[in-house]
């Protein structure tokens, strides 16, 4: 589990093909404080077992299902990513739950400045709508952000200069290709109504 509040911006120094995987190996510091083996790190929101460690960066296997569902079969050496080790009990809170499951990937559709933040408008499909609302919460690339409008095929998010600086949204242009992750709120929400509608139907 994950807040969404990122705490370093790594880099991919290592794509390699495994039998079905690819390894990335990610040069790191913060992320690296405290880390072990087996551990849980979310790169670009999706949570990523390290399975060997440096003391300049660490290694993670990525699954085929992952590569489809996400923007990390994209990353190559050198590419920027961001990063935030699993919560420990007693941690504060200063996004929202993310789990590191992804979704599915939008795509950058617009940005403009407004004063000093910057609006960026995502489009998603339909999988990651059903669950966006104004004012509730998404991850973008595993970044905590709230949602400030809505349509059917995408969303709005402010953007203000310290997480431009701190995480990889500083580097989005139209087209870029970002992880979505929907608050999973709203998808429990979804299958306890669904199973009480189901329920009732069955009742003589």
């Amino acid at each position: 589990m994950f807040s969404g509040i990122v705490e370093e911006i790594g880099h991919i120094t290592r794509v390699e093909a495994h039998e079905g995987l690819v390894v990335l190996t990610v040069g790191a510091r913060q992320a690296l404080e405290g880390t072990r083996v087996g551990d849980s790190v979310a790169v670009n929101g999706v949570c990523l077992t390290v399975t060997h460690l440096t003391s300049s960066d660490f290694t993670v296997e990525v699954t085929p299902e992952t590569l489809r569902r996400t923007n990390l079969g994209r990353l190559k050496a050198g590419h920027a990513v961001n990063l935030e080790r699993s919560l420990a009990l007693g941690e504060r809170i200063g996004g929202h739950f993310v789990q590191g499951h992804v979704d599915d990937v939008g795509a950058v559709r617009a940005r403009r400045p407004e004063g000093e933040s910057v609006i960026v408008e995502f489009a998603a499909p339909e999988r990651v709508m059903r669950y966006v609302v104004p004012k509730g919460f998404i991850a973008v690339d595993g970044v905590s952000l709230t949602v400030v409008d809505r349509w059917d095929d995408g969303f709005s998010v402010a953007f203000i200069p310290h997480t431009l600086a701190h995480t990889i949204a500083g580097t989005y242009q139209v087209g870029t290709v970002v992880n979505l992750e929907a608050d999973i709120l709203g998808k429990y929400v979804e299958q306890l109504l669904a199973a009480r509608v189901r329920a009732e139907l069955e009742q003589p």
